[in-house]
């Protein structure tokens, strides 16, 4: 109340925003968690976004965020609540599109359910390739709906989407001036469920197999050192799977979380040189950066949010998981606004390094 007297009465200004960069990791229909963080980031106002990465579902939200910030939070804001609004099972797209986003949002299936058995019986018989010769993916018109691609290119905000060459097995990043609604596509290619993305004659699958999210990207390009990852891949979970369901779904979150454990334990050992006094802090050349990295994460909020829910995608339940990551993003900034800037608050060591007997 004394500060809001004080900037009303003419005195100090209020503080100039933290600079971050975000990084969005993908996962199904879970991403409008995402939505929800991104939401009350953008209304607390307290931050403002150097560079972001997205994989997958993330990488969807990270264009959707870039092109409406071009114009401001209020402009991002609406963005994504119209993205999310179409791409529910109550939004107004096309029959065809429908199908392709319900595929997009379905990383697992619940048993049982129609969907599951007819991906099940596709997957065991018949490939993309098979089941879709002419390669239609609607996915292309959806986004390009929501994104001005030529705007976004020649915009200074950083932004990095993360696929995987399908040839090479290698870890590929789509820099801000490369990036198109096929990288989008590419990022979020499910092998299972979608052909291969060709660009410029190289095949692309989901980048969330070796990149999910990618922060590397930010240590030269950007001047923040704080980072910001909003996390929908449980790390943890307290109940043993029993289930065929239950044990897949817990590898694939293992399996998507690993790329990014293998980050964090880098720049755990970066920073400890860094304090050390052993490698010299900077951005010149041959000196290293300091990471700050901070969390937002969605397994805190209840088992009951597992891989059966990333399949639904009716309004009400992307409203939930939007309301979700309001709430963590408000608890985010109330425990740990202060630490921006200046250390992380997430313990790396205790995190990242593999427990002992």
């Amino acid at each position: 109340m004394i500060d809001f007297l004080t900037r009303a009465l003419g005195g100090d200004k209020p503080p100039k925003p933290k600079r971050i960069n975000l990084a969005l990791q993908g996962g199904g229909a879970h991403g409008a968690f995402t939505w929800g963080v991104l939401d009350h980031l953008l209304e607390d106002g307290r931050l403002t976004v150097e560079g972001i990465s997205g994989t997958s579902a993330g990488a969807v939200n990270a264009v959707m965020l870039a092109d409406g910030l071009r114009t401001g939070p209020d402009e991002a804001r609406k963005r994504l609540a119209d993205f999310w609004r179409a791409a529910s099972l109550g939004g107004d797209l096309p029959a065809v599109q429908r199908a392709v986003t319900d595929r997009l949002f379905s990383l697992l299936p619940a048993a049982g359910s129609p969907t599951f058995n007819w991906l099940s019986a596709w997957s065991r018989y018949l490939s993309p390739y098979d089941i879709n010769p002419l390669n239609i993916n609607p996915l292309k018109d959806l986004i390009e709906r929501f994104v001005d691609f030529d705007a976004l290119r020649a915009d200074p905000r950083q932004i990095f989407i993360a696929a995987t060459n399908v040839q090479t097995g290698r870890l590929h990043i789509f820099p801000r001036e490369k990036i198109s609604a096929e990288a989008v596509m590419a990022s979020a290619c499910l092998p299972a469920v979608f052909r291969a993305v060709e660009i410029d004659g190289v095949p692309y699958w989901d980048g969330g197999y070796l990149g999910n999210p990618v922060l590397y990207p930010f240590f030269r390009s950007t001047d923040t050192e704080d980072v910001i990852i909003v996390q929908i891949n449980p790390l943890v979970r307290k109940k043993i799977p029993t289930s065929t369901r239950e044990i897949m779904a817990r590898v694939n979150e293992i399996t998507f979380n690993s790329a990014l454990m293998g980050e964090l334990r880098a720049i755990e050992f970066v920073n400890r040189l860094i304090e050390q006094g052993r490698l010299p802090h900077g951005k010149g050349p041959n000196e290293y950066r300091r990471i700050n990295v901070h969390r937002i994460v969605l397994e805190g909020l209840g088992e009951r949010l597992s891989s059966s829910s990333k399949l639904r995608n009716d309004f009400s339940s992307l409203e939930l998981l939007r309301k979700l990551g309001q709430r963590a993003a408000r608890r985010f900034l109330d425990q740990h606004f202060d630490d921006i800037g200046v250390r992380s608050s997430v313990d790396l060591k205790t995190e990242v390094y593999s427990e002992r007997g």
